[in-house]
């Protein structure tokens, strides 16, 4: 039975949110931009601001202004020294920057290439670009490490313990898969899922489980498991292209047993753009629209389904410790999930 979700807290802005960050323990980041008049602007980014907010009221602490600001890019998180660490475009070119927990006060910045998308540890950051995946320390903000290989294409990264996960796609099929890099050294260890997807949906990794949404769930199994779906699957679906949730162990290769796999139904193929999935905590969480499922994600076994208002409108949404973090156009609320 589909529940509504409880909203613990709601904090409105005048200003247009683009970023949030929340981890086990601390405050909530949100990275702001304010509109220009008439929707135009010269520069690259839009110039940006970062408010911390309490994890437990929503209240304000501080909101401070932001090398980074509103443009291609972004990634904010938590590093290891008591600070916000925001990755992204400015007004003269790509930062990645430290900012104090306490004050927001910047204590660091360094230049960056264009990227895509950007994961955010305590440790390092990972960002990938069309042509390299790159990793930089959260504290010197120095490049540590990078990866490109010919012929590849990358268009998102994940991480999982000593694993950094990256989907890429082969320039001459132009068919996606997924690799796993040594996420210390960069070194690349092996494909994980081969080469062979249309399109890859969404990553996302957990202590204990690499889960990709597949387009094509047949051509990413071994031979035992796809025996498996072939048996219980019933004639219409034989064959058919669509969305699947694939569950991996974090250590796996291209050819070992998932631990479970499931396709997603839709009942209509515009669903598609609707869906995410996110990992935290030994959970998965599918998000459809305004709905959002909660798996065990070692089994795939259903721990509750919410609806979630404003999640169909969302900006960007996390989940810490049964903590759903919501942003919406200028709104960010935190709902509880208790599964």
């Amino acid at each position: 039975m589909t529940k509504t979700a409880r909203r613990r807290w709601s904090q409105e802005f005048e200003a247009e949110v683009d970023g949030i960050a929340i981890a086990a323990h601390g405050p909530v980041l949100v990275h702001l931009y304010e509109q220009p008049a008439g929707d135009r602007w010269i520069d690259d980014a839009i110039p940006g601001k970062l408010a911390s907010l309490d994890r437990t009221t929503g209240e304000p602490k501080w909101t401070s202004p932001c090398e980074v600001g509103y443009g291609r890019g972004f990634g904010a998180g938590f590093g290891r020294k008591n600070d916000a660490v925001v990755l992204g475009p400015s007004t003269q070119g790509n930062r990645i920057v430290r900012m104090s927990l306490d004050t927001g006060e910047l204590v660091g910045a360094a230049k960056l290439p264009v990227f895509d998308s950007a994961i955010v540890g305590s440790d390092l950051c990972v960002v990938g670009g069309l042509d390299r995946i790159a990793a930089y320390d959260s504290e010197t903000l120095k490049e540590l490490w990078r990866y490109q290989r010919d012929g590849e294409r990358y268009h998102g990264v994940a991480r999982a313990g000593e694993r950094v996960f990256v989907v890429y796609s082969v320039k001459a099929t132009k068919k996606r898969g997924v690799l796993a890099l040594d996420a210390k050294k960069g070194r690349f260890e092996a494909v994980v899922v081969a080469p062979k997807q249309p399109a890859l949906h969404d990553l996302c990794a957990d202590a204990g489980a690499l889960i990709a949404m597949v387009d094509d769930l047949e051509s990413a199994l071994p031979q035992e498991a796809l025996l498996k779906l072939l048996s219980t699957a019933s004639d219409e679906d034989l064959g058919k292209r669509g969305p699947a949730l694939l569950t991996l162990k974090p250590g796996s290769v291209d050819g070992d047993a998932p631990l479970w796999f499931e396709k997603v139904a839709l009942s209509d193929p515009d669903e598609v753009g609707e869906l995410a999935i996110g990992a935290d905590s030994g959970k998965l969480y599918i998000v459809r629209g305004a709905l959002v499922e909660v798996r065990d994600a070692l089994t795939g076994r259903p721990l509750g389904e919410w609806a979630v208002p404003g999640l169909d409108e969302r900006v960007g949404w996390q989940v810490s410790q049964g903590a759903l973090l919501l942003a919406e156009e200028e709104r960010v609320s935190i709902f509880e999930l208790p599964a």
